[in-house]
């Protein structure tokens, strides 16, 4: 009998029974009464890693990427990484697909290996599923997540403000002139979706008989989709005169859609994407971007998560600004 069996008969999580071996705060009387009475049944007695899971410190962290392919993502991993290692603490890298289904299977995955607190880096975390994965698995442990948040006690949100920094960016655009603006986005994500609001928001602010112009892309290759998309756009809607694309890497397929159109940038059609990356700062010509402050974000994150290890109080949800990088394509 493990104390993973007493979790299991007790419908709750190892690190709630541990707690409750170990008489520490955070558990309801009805749950401590029930893990009490089982724990009298077995007559269990906890050998010293059972009561590790809070007495002593496994020094590992969990960290979840939905896809370690993403390169901004990845970028977030690293630093997260280095700043934790600061502390003493190792990392465990896990990509976890995009089902709710493997997401609980990796969190749960962690909360088996001991983790002592999980970073999700992305708000595609931000689900139902992953709500009760949380619950289910994570009970009482730290978990910060990376651009999204999760309205559970446990968990802690850094969020970009994206969504206001589109909308400086439609400011942007439109102080220099341009007058047709187009958002072309990829997947339906939280930030995507905030990032749709706060360009919409602009234009209409702008001129509110404007009708905001949203452009979705469709297709499993995201540089192909992205440059079909931008041909078709400029073929169709010639008077596009600035497109803002959500993320740098589908920006750079816009910029060779538009180069072999044989139209002129920034003078023809602007060109503003999102992150940052070093795809902004490799494209030709350079690619304007929206900063979503990756590494303080990243920096951020790992902090929180000390200092709620280490039980001091902080804020649930944080925010860090945005600005635009100015280069070539406007």
């Amino acid at each position: 009998m493990t104390i993973y069996d007493i979790a299991q008969e007790a419908g709750v999580s190892a690190s709630t029974v541990s707690r409750v071996i170990n008489n520490k705060k955070g558990v309801n009387k009805q749950t401590r009464a029930l893990i009490e009475q089982i724990l009298k049944k077995y007559n269990f007695e906890p050998d010293a890693s059972a009561r590790g899971l809070v007495n002593q410190s496994s020094k590992i962290i969990g960290v979840m990427m939905s896809d370690i392919r993403t390169m901004h993502h990845a970028e977030g991993a690293y630093y997260i990484e280095q700043q934790l290692q600061k502390y003493g603490y190792n990392c465990i890298m896990m990509n976890s697909g995009f089902s709710d289904a493997s997401r609980a299977e990796g969190i749960r995955t962690l909360s088996a290996r001991r983790a002592e607190a999980v970073v999700l880096i992305g708000s595609t975390f931000q689900s139902e599923g992953v709500k009760n994965a949380i619950k289910e698995y994570l009970d009482g442990l730290p978990v910060i997540i990376e651009n999204g948040y999760i309205d559970l006690p446990n968990v802690y949100g850094v969020l970009a403000d994206e969504k206001n920094g589109i909308s400086e960016c439609v400011r942007y655009l439109l102080d220099k002139g341009k007058k047709h603006l187009v958002f072309i986005n990829k997947e339906d994500t939280p930030s995507n979706r905030l990032k749709i609001q706060g360009f919409c928001e602009a234009i209409q602010k702008a001129d509110a008989a404007m009708a905001p112009n949203v452009l979705w892309l469709d297709g499993e290759d995201d540089l192909q989709t992205s440059y079909d998309a931008t041909l078709r756009l400029m073929k169709e809607q010639p008077e596009t005169d600035g497109i803002i694309y959500t993320t740098d890497f589908i920006a750079t397929a816009g910029i060779r859609a538009l180069v072999d159109l044989h139209l002129s940038i920034p003078e023809q059609v602007s060109v503003i994407g999102v992150d940052n990356s070093v795809y902004a700062r490799l494209s030709y010509p350079r690619l304007t971007s929206l900063d979503n402050k990756m590494e303080i974000l990243s920096i951020t994150c790992s902090d929180i998560l000390v200092k709620v290890l280490n039980g001091e109080q902080v804020p649930n949800k944080m925010m860090i600004f945005s600005n635009i990088v100015e280069r070539e394509t406007t």
